[in-house]
């Protein structure tokens, strides 16, 4: 029998990357500042505001599972000329001021960011064709005021329909609510009184999106990418009709974008929803929203009140003293019931 030696032994290689990982990682001072505009599988378009340019750009490692949503103010190094075929790599993202979220459904403990640093959410109902859906503006709403937004209604085929009993409803909780008629190429909204101003309504309307960024939610078919390209000349917002069996729009916008408005500020137009989870929506903190109810609850309101109705033992009514605070007692009371409701609201 043969002896062995030391040259028998195989020698394995070393694995690759067994070397211990550095925690240090770049500061990437250097990094050219942007905002998300655009999402599409993996590739983000991110606007330059000091040049007034796009730049086609993927996600850095070292941000790790953090996801990036329309409106992140975000960092990138790498080739960020926005040149055809050029990409950069976005290594950092700022605290977002505001989120807009929700779930699935309300029961779904998974809760997805729609947009991020969005100042308003714009929600817009049809008159008719199809219906206003009152449990869906609701939801939008506590959505809003849950993430520090402003909220505004925006109403539109007013010559379909009368938007006096949604004002009625909605005003008290201070949402500005705005009647609109649009086709296509044509816009008109109608003043309180009813009587039809074209060139009121839409100046009414743009002030209202001037200088901020504005979130658009709403049906499929209540012509939420009618009202963009109005309002965004060119933006090419593909625009559907409603079926006449299920009385539902079809899906024309299948992703959210960013668009810059002509005088200022962003639209941030999103797909037809269908449902609006509330299950991140925390109900304890929801009243202070509301400053001037919170103050009445904490003064009036026993330890624990649910705020649910006087025969609950809640004392809002008590300080109500006029028709209108009690219909902002109603409203919030009414917000609160939505919330509380695991029930589909489609």
């Amino acid at each position: 029998m043969r002896e062995y030696d030391e040259s028998d032994a195989k020698v394995r290689p070393p694995k690759r990357g067994s070397r211990p990982r550095s925690k240090l990682r770049p500061a990437h001072e250097d990094a050219v500042p942007g905002t998300v505009v655009g999402v599409d599988r993996g590739r983000f378009t991110v606007w330059k505001s000091d040049t007034d340019t796009t730049v086609i750009a993927v996600k850095a490692r070292e941000l790790g599972r953090r996801g990036l949503v329309i409106g992140d103010i975000v960092g990138m190094v790498g080739d960020s000329t926005g040149d055809k075929g050029t990409l950069a790599r976005i290594v950092r993202r700022e605290p977002r001021a505001t989120e807009l979220r929700r779930t699935a459904d309300d029961t779904d403990p998974t809760e997805r960011v729609i947009v991020a640093n969005a100042n308003q959410l714009a929600i817009v109902t049809a008159l008719a064709d199809p219906d206003p859906n009152p449990r869906m503006i609701d939801r939008c709403l506590v959505a809003a005021f849950a993430a520090g937004m402003d909220a505004v209604l925006v109403l539109t085929k007013a010559d379909l329909g009368s938007g006096a009993e949604l004002r009625a409803t909605y005003e008290p909780l201070g949402v500005k609510v705005l009647e609109t008629t649009v086709r296509h190429d044509t816009d008109v909204l109608k003043s309180h009184d009813g009587t039809p101003d074209e060139q009121a309504g839409m100046e009414a309307l743009r002030t209202q999106v001037a200088d901020v960024s504005t979130v658009f939610v709403g049906y499929s078919g209540v012509g939420k990418s009618t009202l963009v390209n109005v309002l965004v000349p060119g933006a090419g917002r593909v625009t559907g009709i409603v079926n006449d069996v299920t009385g539902r729009g079809r899906h024309t916008s299948t992703s959210a974008v960013a668009l810059e408005l002509p005088a200022g500020g962003w639209i941030i137009d999103t797909p037809g929803i269908r449902s609006f989870g509330l299950a991140h929506v925390d109900i304890e903190n929801f009243i202070s929203v509301f400053p001037d109810i919170a103050d009445a609850a904490a003064e009036f309101c026993p330890r624990g009140c649910g705020h649910a109705s006087a025969e609950d033992g809640c004392a809002l009514d008590e300080w109500a003293q006029t028709a209108d605070q009690q219909a902002r007692v109603d409203s919030i009371r009414r917000l609160l019931a939505t919330r509380a409701d695991n029930d589909s609201w489609q």
